[in-house]
């Protein structure tokens, strides 16, 4: 793999890991703890509010995993592991890796 190509890897990484970090920090008012006021919020209100905030933790659960990908992707383009299957030790296509650069196995592996 060509250093340009290693570096728009890492730029398009770099890119979508802000934009997980400014998801996370948007939606922080939907992950706080539903308050238990009934005067002001009738039950099936509060249950709506629950599943909203259940619903948000879940999202944020799944940003984090893929901002771990990102950093882990990221850690072998520093190593010099990027691209490389981690099964086979083969190259993983790039056509592959296009689709999502945090793969770490190759299609046979996969």
């Amino acid at each position: 793999m060509t250093p340009e190509m290693l570096d728009r890897f890492r730029l398009r990484l770099e890119v979508r890991k802000r934009e997980l970090t400014a998801m996370s920090q948007n939606a922080e008012e939907a992950r706080r703890p539903v308050t238990l006021d009934q005067q002001s919020v009738g039950r099936l209100s509060r249950q709506d509010a629950l599943q909203q905030q259940a619903m948000a933790n879940a999202q944020e659960q799944r940003r984090l995993s893929e901002a771990r990908r990102i950093d882990a992707a990221l850690a072998r383009i520093d190593a010099g592991d990027f691209g490389y299957c981690d099964a086979c030790g083969e190259d993983i296509a790039v056509k592959r890796l296009e689709i999502d650069p945090t793969v770490v196995r190759c299609i046979d592996c996969a």
